[in-house]
C-alpha cells in the first residue's frame, strides 16, 4: 500500500471514524505536551509534510517549499492549505542543519491532540513505550505501528522525544495516522489499561514466556523498554505478563524498533488481524 493510500489518523479517532471502541460520553482529547511550548512542531520531508497536509486535524502555520517541491505538489494535485513561501534549498538547510533530508519541504504546524487513555478502543493492539528517548527509534516504531494498524502509542510526557523534527521525519507520516497518548505516570497508565481489560505484555529478554507461544487476546498492549536498561522494575511488575522474543541466531537481542515490528507481527498474526 502506498503512502498516499493511507487514511489520516483523524479518521480513526473518537466520533470521527469507524472505531467502535471510541464511545461518546468519554472525556475529550487533551492537548499534546508540545502545546505547552511556545514553538510550533517542525515537519520536513516529503511523506511527513504531505501526510500533515492531508490531515485536517493538523493546523499548518507556515510552509516553506523549494521550486522543485512546489512543482511536485502541484503535479500531484496536493493542496498546500496555506500560501507557501518559495525558498532556496540552502535556506531550509540552514534551518534544519546539513544532515536533514528535507526534500525541499518544511512545515511549521500546531501539535495534534493527545487522546485520553480511557478513550482507547477495546480492540486490536496498542504500544506502550517505557522511556524510549531516541527519536529515530520512536519514529521507526510509529511507522511500524501505522503499518500494523496499531490503535495508539502510549508514552510518558518526560523521558521521551517530542513529536517533531527527527522523530516526525523517521515516522514518515505516521504521526498523522497513529494517536500518540502522553501520560505522566506509566505504571498508573498500565494499571488503568489492566482495569479496562487490556492484556498488558512487557517485552524483556528475561521474560518467563515466549511471546510467539503465548495465548494472546484483544485488546492487547505490548510494552517496550528503552535500549540498554529495558523495562523499569515497576513497569515489569504492573504488566499482566512479561515475555521474551526467542530467536535462533547467536545474537538474542534486537534494536527496540526491530523488536517492536517483530512483536507486532507476532501479535497481529496470533490475534487474526493480518487478513
Amino acid at each position: 500500500m502506498s503512502d498516499r493510500d493511507r487514511k489520516p489518523r483523524f479518521q480513526r479517532r473518537g466520533g470521527k471514524g469507524p472505531d467502535k471502541g471510541h464511545q461518546s460520553g468519554r472525556r475529550p482529547a487533551r492537548r499534546d505536551r508540545e502545546a505547552d511550548t511556545d514553538g510550533p512542531v517542525i515537519l520536513y520531508g516529503w511523506h511527513t509534510v504531505t501526510a500533515a497536509l492531508a490531515n485536517p486535524e493538523r493546523r499548518i502555520r507556515k510552509l516553506l517549499l523549494t521550486e522543485n517541491a512546489a512543482r511536485r505538489l502541484a503535479d500531484d494535485k496536493i493542496d498546500t492549505r496555506v500560501p507557501p513561501e518559495i525558498v532556496r534549498p540552502s535556506l531550509i538547510d540552514a534551518r534544519l542543519g546539513p544532515d536533514a533530508v528535507h526534500q525541499g519541504l518544511l512545515a511549521e504546524a500546531d501539535p495534534l491532540d493527545s487522546p485520553d487513555i480511557d478513550s482507547l478502543p477495546q480492540e486490536g493492539i496498542i504500544l506502550v513505550l517505557d522511556q524510549i528517548t531516541d527519536p529515530h527509534n520512536v519514529g521507526a516504531i510509529m511507522r511500524s505501528a501505522a503499518a500494523f494498524a496499531v490503535k495508539a502509542i502510549v508514552t510518558t510526557a518526560r523521558h521521551s522525544p517530542e513529536a517533531t523534527g527527527v522523530l516526525a521525519k523517521s515516522a514518515s507520516g505516521a504521526l498523522e495516522l497513529v494517536p500518540l497518548v502522553t501520560v505522566q505516570n506509566l505504571a498508573r497508565a498500565l494499571t488503568e489499561l489492566n482495569d479496562q481489560g487490556f492484556m498488558t505484555v512487557g517485552l524483556d529478554s528475561q521474560g518467563s514466556e515466549n511471546l510467539g507461544a503465548m495465548t494472546l487476546r484483544q485488546p492487547l498492549a505490548l510494552v517496550l523498554g528503552a535500549e540498554g536498561k529495558g523495562l523499569r522494575q515497576l513497569t515489569r511488575e504492573t504488566c499482566s505478563a512479561v515475555a521474551r522474543l526467542d530467536m535462533p541466531g547467536a545474537i538474542k537481542s534486537l534494536n527496540v524498533s526491530n523488536a517492536a515490528v517483530l512483536a507486532l507481527y507476532i501479535g497481529a498474526s496470533r490475534l487474526g488481524l493480518m487478513g
